[in-house]
């Protein structure tokens, strides 16, 4: 595929590998299928509360051969940089963060969303990936502005994004189709200029769905 003029003005590379001390961020791989099933079946009653209803071929392979595609798509395009979050050492697959809605032109902005999986989730690890993309979002991708859209009963994910430095701006009604329902979300936004320094992406933290 031909490099993009997103890519080739900002310098990306061919691909995206995050790393801290505890985690490692990269694009999704065919071979990571295994992992992504396992945890997202043993997860699907944890998740669907907060995600858009899941497609009756949702877990096949298939399926996600061409969700990997269309990652890869996305991502030379410059729509979006979608990330699989891991265990640094044992490269054990946690959960997933996306930079998506990429907006360059006056906005420069975007738009972040993640999931974690059930048994990894409470432990830090969404918040140690955050502390990753948010400097990378900011550094490399030369945006402005982060934005982030959660349900307002979703208090774990509130206090991530709290915890992470972002500011509420305001209540949305029925933004987005969850789980089959229109549901109300809260907007959160983190500035380039505002961004203060957060603890190492090893420090312990609250996790995210």
């Amino acid at each position: 595929m031909a490099r993009s003029v997103f890519r080739f003005l900002s310098r990306q590379p061919d691909t995206v590998e995050l790393a801290g001390e505890r985690h490692l961020l990269r694009l999704p791989r065919f071979q990571d299928y295994r992992q992504w099933y396992a945890l997202r079946s043993q997860s699907r009653r944890f998740l669907e509360p907060w995600e858009p209803t899941w497609r009756s071929d949702d877990l096949t392979e298939g399926a996600f051969r061409a969700r990997v595609l269309r990652n890869e798509q996305e991502f030379s395009s410059g729509q979006a940089v979608p990330l699989f979050v891991f265990t640094r050492e044992e490269k054990t697959l946690l959960g997933g963060l996306t930079v998506g809605y990429i907006r360059r032109g006056a906005a420069q902005c975007c738009m972040i969303g993640y999931w974690m999986g059930e048994r990894h989730a409470g432990q830090g690890h969404m918040f140690g990936a955050l502390n990753l993309a948010i400097p990378y979002i900011f550094s490399s991708l030369q945006l402005h502005r982060i934005e982030a859209a959660c349900i307002p009963d979703n208090t774990r994910s509130i206090r991530l994004l709290e915890k992470a430095g972002f500011q509420r701006e305001g209540y949305l009604r029925e933004y987005l189709k969850i789980n089959g329902e229109w549901r109300d979300h809260v907007m959160f936004s983190l500035l380039a200029a505002d961004r203060r320094p957060q603890a190492a992406p090893g420090a312990a933290g609250l996790g995210s769905t």
